[in-house]
Formats: C-alpha cells, sequence, structure tokens
C-alpha cells in the first residue's frame, strides 16, 4: 500500500526510467515532522526493496502492490540509491 512518496530525482520531468526504493513508512516516524504510522504486523513489514531503471508508473503499482503501508523513494537513474536506506 502506497502512503508516501519522496522524490529525490534532480531531474523530475524524466519519468521513463528511474530507481526506486520503499521502505515500511513506520521507518519515516522517527523523522521530524512526519506523521505517525502505526506499527505493521513484523511478518509483514517491508524494511527495504529496490527497483532499477523502471518508469515512475511501474514504481508507483509496485509500491502499492506491496503488503504493508510504505514510502516510495524515486532517485534518478544512473545515480544510484545514495549508498544508504532511503529514510537515512
Amino acid at each position: 500500500m502506497l502512503w508516501n512518496i519522496i522524490d529525490n530525482r534532480t531531474r523530475p520531468y524524466r519519468w521513463r526510467e528511474v530507481n526506486a526504493i520503499v521502505e515500511a513508512v513506520e521507518h519515516d516516524n522517527s523523522c521530524r515532522d512526519a506523521d505517525q504510522a502505526p506499527e505493521s504486523d513484523p511478518s509483514l513489514t517491508i524494511d527495504y526493496d529496490a527497483l532499477e531503471a523502471v518508469s515512475v508508473q511501474e514504481a508507483v503499482a509496485w509500491a502499492n502492490a506491496q503488503r504493508c503501508p510504505v514510502t516510495l523513494y524515486l532517485y534518478d537513474l544512473g545515480g544510484g540509491f545514495h549508498g544508504q536506506r532511503a529514510s537515512q
């Protein structure tokens, strides 16, 4: 279930190929000014998953099909994933 999108792209009009990460939305609870999400069942929680070179539409559909509420992070293709978890 897609609950939030964080767009980290420097080229926001590029939609054909991007990198995408999903993490459980509850990971955002520690971020300043974040809405507080309930904790998911640990057996359903998505700690981290990623796709490379997908369209924005594919990334959104993939995030929406996850088994728990997630935040979708978008990155430029070729820009990597910044070498760390998305929520840090």
